[in-house]
């Protein structure tokens, strides 16, 4: 689409069917624009006729007429005009907030995958800048473009009407105009395409750097950030830049051709007065008819410049609805309760598709069990949680819950079986109350505060400003990492879970908090299937199984004691690592 110089008929009928919801905003739209082309041309005929036949024979009678239904005139094409322009407003409106939650919705279902490859910034700029440049479709391009060149049909129709040598005289610049508009919009529409590529650079830099910004400041990087930014900012600036400077020619240079065309209209139609060739009311009125012909010229290049890039908005906002939802839920098994029976039978998976990131995992972790998973970095123990919650589909092999392929499982019902706890613990902006139900309405406040007893959190909460009202920040910025652990866990609880998974729930506690942590733990466990996956050896000693990984490959599996009696295993090593001077009191 970037490429092309033509409108893209397929990609606007697409757009123009959003407008479906709406049909009858859309049919008054275009009624409007329909009849404002008469009505415009109306106003300089009556102009012509006062002039003509009421002022120069001196008949006051007729001209107060003709004054009263010219005023009348004037105001009804004034109401058609706001009505037009408000209608054509109010319908983008309506297309573009239903577009913006049809795509909010659509990416929040899509698979990991794509969140992976795409920065956050760049679906930020799609779900707002783009779509609000969808809107430029219908304020100013589409209906609008219709409405001036109807316009122009009916201002070239009177103008022949009443003199053929005038209106051939005033054509002399059409062609000098469509070739001025013509360079104007492709200058323009390279230039605007820039824009929008700058503008979603910046919002991707801005997301990333506000969202990391502990990190920038920890290193002592904000100088080389700025100067980045710098950087990224004045390029966008020299894109909005040259775009204006397009500008700046094409309508001076538009002027002086109309300018041009007006001076030689008088000139002959001075003469043509003289002569009785033209009357007095004709020389007039062609004046204006000629401003209503070149100004919808001048401004065509410019409309059809910004249907274009509305275009060129609408068709990224496609790409992204037209993404499949990440892997097909075509599952039809609907639970409300699993046993927590976990199958891997020899599964194989790759995220990118060559090199293998877990290669013929198989184990089993019995209901009620807890399967502990330790491994150094980048041994595939995260990702085992990931293919357990379906965010990715296998290479090869098969997962079964209760003796079930995931695969047959309805998704959201297989999900709300289910509970992950993550080390980097995400709270959104809003109340602890909110953050720990989601906004779930069939959750209630004895409930949520239960869990939190049960889980020990309870105490801090209600010392909180507000208690479970307290408002939290964005990421949870005003809590500690132990306090917004604690509300993972309340949140992981309330959900009631048959299956409960810790990635790495402790390994940025202190070692105080840790026990508090490791009471909540040890409650949220209690008679649940759980996986565990720590770096922590001290809170996982009484899981029934704890499995070794390394490089994508299970290299142990057994209890504590079980691994520790293994000389030179890979257990023994990093338990001796982490507790060698404790490990006589132990």
């Amino acid at each position: 689409m970037a490429g092309r110089n033509n409108i893209d008929f397929n990609l606007l009928g697409r757009v123009m069917q959003l407008t479906k919801p709406y049909r009858t905003v859309f049919f008054w739209t275009g009624f409007l624009a329909i009849i404002l082309a008469p009505l415009g041309t109306a106003r300089p005929y009556l102009i012509n006729v006062m002039v003509d036949k009421y002022i120069s024979v001196g008949n006051i009678q007729g001209l107060i007429r003709m004054s009263i239904i010219l005023v009348i005139l004037l105001v009804i094409t004034a109401l058609a005009r706001y009505a037009f322009n408000y209608l054509s407003n109010w319908l983008g409106q309506l297309v573009i907030r239903d577009l913006r939650v049809n795509v909010f919705n659509h990416i929040i279902h899509l698979g990991l995958p794509y969140f992976d490859k795409t920065a956050v910034g760049q679906s930020t700029t799609r779900t707002i800048n783009d779509i609000e440049t969808i809107n430029s479709i219908f304020t100013q391009g589409t209906v609008t473009i219709i409405a001036d060149l109807l316009g122009m049909v009916a201002v070239l129709v009177i103008m022949f009407i009443t003199s053929v040598k005038l209106t051939l005289i005033c054509l002399i610049a059409l062609p000098f105009l469509i070739w001025a508009g013509y360079i104007f919009k492709e200058k323009a529409k390279a230039s605007f395409q820039i824009v929008r590529s700058k503008i979603a650079h910046m919002n991707a830099f801005l997301n990333e750097r506000i969202t990391g910004m502990r990190i920038v400041q920890i290193f002592n990087a904000e100088t080389q950030e700025a100067r980045k930014f710098r950087h990224i900012n004045r390029d966008y600036t020299q894109a909005n830049l040259d775009t204006n400077f397009y500008y700046a020619v094409f309508f001076p240079v538009v002027e002086l051709i109309a300018a041009f065309t007006l001076a030689l209209m008088v000139w002959w139609g001075a003469r043509g007065a003289l002569t009785g060739q033209v009357t007095i009311g004709e020389l007039i009125a062609f004046p204006i008819y000629l401003t209503m012909l070149l100004r919808p010229v001048r401004m065509l290049a410019d409309r059809f410049n910004t249907l274009q890039m509305g275009l060129v908005a609408a068709e990224r906002v496609f790409n992204i609805l037209d993404k499949e939802h990440g892997l097909k839920d075509n599952g039809n098994l609907v639970v409300d309760h699993v046993n927590g029976l976990i199958e891997f039978d020899h599964v194989t998976f790759s995220y990118d598709g060559e090199v293998d990131v877990l290669k013929d995992i198989s184990f089993e972790v019995q209901p009620g069990q807890t399967l502990a998973v330790v491994g150094h970095t980048g041994s595939g123990k995260s990702t085992l949680i990931n293919l357990l919650n379906r965010f990715y589909p296998l290479r090869r092999g098969e997962i079964r819950v209760d003796e079930v392929p995931l695969e047959e499982y309805d998704m959201h019902s297989l999900r709300q079986r289910m509970a992950l706890v993550l080390q980097d613990v995400f709270l959104f902006t809003g109340s602890v109350f909110d953050n720990i139900t989601l906004r779930n309405e069939n959750i209630t406040r004895e409930e949520v505060m239960e869990s939190a007893q049960l889980i020990g959190a309870h105490d801090f909460i209600e010392k909180l400003p507000g208690g479970y009202d307290f408002v939290v920040m964005e990421r949870g910025n005003n809590l500690s990492m132990g306090q917004r652990q604690l509300i993972s866990f309340v949140r992981a609880l309330v959900f009631n879970p048959n299956i409960l998974i810790l990635d790495e729930a402790t390994s940025s506690i202190d070692t105080e908090t840790e026990a508090v942590i490791q009471y909540a733990i040890e409650t949220l466990i209690a008679k649940r299937t759980s996986i565990i996956i720590a770096h922590r050896l001290s809170t996982i000693r009484h899981a029934d199984q704890i499995m070794v990984m390394d490089k994508g490959e299970i290299k142990e599996l057994g209890t504590h004691e079980e691994l520790l009696r293994i000389e030179k295993g890979l257990y023994k090593k990093l338990y001796d690592m982490q507790f060698a001077d404790l490990q006589p009191a132990l």
